[in-house]
């Protein structure tokens, strides 16, 4: 693994130019550039708490949109790093066969763009956040930095099993669309784990079987609660991404050379 690691590292000329050719050609003669990644979490938040006021006539309706926001960014993250995985070996092909370059570097170019596109987000929601409650202590902030690193991890290996999912099974780019869509309300990102009735059923199936409900609270802690994330939630989420993680190179080992007779 770690020599498969410093062939990918020795490529990173070439993925960061993938990268950066990505990120141009999506915002290429755009006004907002990298700013319309976070039009629509930003404009779904303003339309719930509209609709938590307006309907459920709730005072602290607003006091919600931090928690809000940091679901819908951190979703946002997961699914399009999921949903362009998926196609990253087919937009990589005519590299692939042109030189045998890692397989890995193809689903890291999604996960890298979609983390620069996470980081824009997250300086909003910290903004706004500390708008709406007040400033935090800008210490707790550090324990975002091994979160990230987590979040990326996440993004890469999605990227990369949903990649050779559809490489071999095409239709795995419309089963992630639809599965997503029940999965959305499954978790807590517009709703909090107190309001499903505590004891039931359901929420114990969200709060134990639901893998991003331990990745939320790493993120949400520290930027609305102020405080450090749980050890044992950085603990469950951690074995999450690693399980991913291992099932991710465990693919990439198995089917990379049989990779380019599938495309």
């Amino acid at each position: 693994m770690l020599g498969y690691l410093s062939r990918v590292w020795a490529c990173r000329y070439f993925w960061l130019s993938l990268v950066r050719i990505d990120l141009r050609a999506r915002y290429r003669r755009s006004v907002l550039g990298v700013g319309w990644s976070l039009v629509r979490p930003i404009v779904l938040t303003v339309t719930l708490c509209v609709v938590f006021q307006r309907l459920f006539h709730r005072p602290d309706t607003w006091s919600f949109a931090p928690y809000l926001l940091s679901g819908l960014v951190l979703w946002d993250y997961v699914t399009n790093a999921t949903k362009m995985g998926c196609l990253c070996f087919f937009q990589g092909e005519s590299y692939i066969r042109q030189h045998p370059t890692p397989a890995a570097i193809f689903p890291l170019r999604i996960a890298l763009g979609e983390t620069i596109h996470f980081l824009f987000a997250l300086v909003v929601l910290v903004g706004l956040t500390w708008y709406i409650h007040g400033p935090r202590n800008p210490a707790v902030l550090l324990y975002l930095v091994p979160v990230l690193l987590l979040l990326f991890l996440l993004a890469w290996s999605l990227a990369s099993i949903a990649g050779f999912a559809n490489v071999y099974f095409q239709d795995t780019q419309h089963l992630c669309d639809v599965g997503f869509q029940m999965f959305f309300y499954a978790t807590p990102i517009v709703y909090e784990l107190k309001d499903l009735m505590v004891g039931s059923k359901l929420h114990w199936a969200v709060s134990h079987l639901n893998p991003l409900v331990p990745i939320l609270d790493l993120l949400r802690a520290p930027l609305l609660r102020g405080e450090p994330p749980p050890l044992e939630t950085f603990a469950t989420a951690s074995l999450v991404v690693l399980g991913l993680v291992a099932f991710a190179g465990l693919l990439c080992a198995r089917l990379q050379r049989r990779l380019i007779f599938q495309l």
